[in-house]
């Protein structure tokens, strides 16, 4: 109960705020949060922690083809990023970081600082320790963060219909026993594996290309008629030749 209260308010703390256009370093008024909370405004210019865990959030808008990078730096491409993220849910968009964007942001995280509609443990039904990958259990857990944010920005982009996570990071061990890739991209915690849904793969698919995912494999590419596989290695590879990609 307390975090639908949580998220309610937060929600309200939308519609309550005003519209933020300060310089770089301007007081926001905080809304404590157990997650995270913003403690000012953020605009072009702007570096820090707090930078970096804004991008974190806005990572799923990064535009047609892009990635976000998360430097912690206030650039164009995060400002771009801020306004694509206050578009999509009706917010003033200015790529000003301040209290309607952060309202909007409290509502859509949970306590783990994981949005709202997907966990942890969605993200690695392998073992609980994100250990036994590619990467450090830290950095895999990390990058299953971001990986999520960028799923909740795809799904709202599909009209917030849900979206099923079949599978996420996996160990070497889990990775082999499934078959999967020597080099798979699950085994550094920034893969998931998507259903149909009510979407059905080819929307699905389609619709990543705008939400900074790198990786998008689904109908028609070898052993994936029956998932989108998303991630983000460091080249493009998109094929879903069924969809037209």
């Amino acid at each position: 109960m307390f975090r639908s209260l949580r998220h309610i308010l937060a929600a309200l703390a939308v519609l309550l705020a005003t519209t933020v256009s300060g310089v770089v370093g301007t007081a926001a008024p905080a809304s404590a949060d157990a997650c995270f909370t913003w403690s000012r405004t953020l605009s072009q210019g702007a570096t820090g922690a707090d930078v970096r865990q804004l991008q974190i959030r806005v990572s799923g808008y990064p535009g047609y083809g892009a990635v976000l990078g998360l430097d912690s730096s206030f650039g164009p491409a995060t400002k771009a990023a801020v306004t694509r993220f206050q578009q999509a849910y009706g917010l003033t968009a200015d790529g000003i970081a301040g209290p309607q964007t952060y309202a909007k942001l409290y509502a859509l995280q949970d306590d783990d600082c994981t949005p709202v509609n997907f966990t942890y443990a969605e993200l690695n039904r392998c073992n609980s320790t994100w250990a036994g990958g590619a990467v450090s259990a830290a950095t895999a857990k990390a990058n299953a963060l971001v990986t999520m944010w960028k799923l909740q920005a795809l799904r709202h982009a599909l009209g917030d219909r849900p979206l099923g996570v079949n599978s996420g990071f996996r160990s070497y061990s889990c990775n082999s026993a499934v078959g999967g890739a020597s080099n798979s991209r699950h085994l550094y915690g920034d893969a998931a594996d998507l259903a149909a849904g009510s979407q059905g793969f080819c929307t699905i698919a389609r619709q990543a290309r705008n939400h900074g995912f790198t990786q998008i494999l689904g109908p028609g590419y070898p052993d994936h008629n029956d998932h989108v596989h998303l991630a983000t290695p460091a080249s493009r590879h998109w094929s879903a030749p069924t969809c037209g990609i």
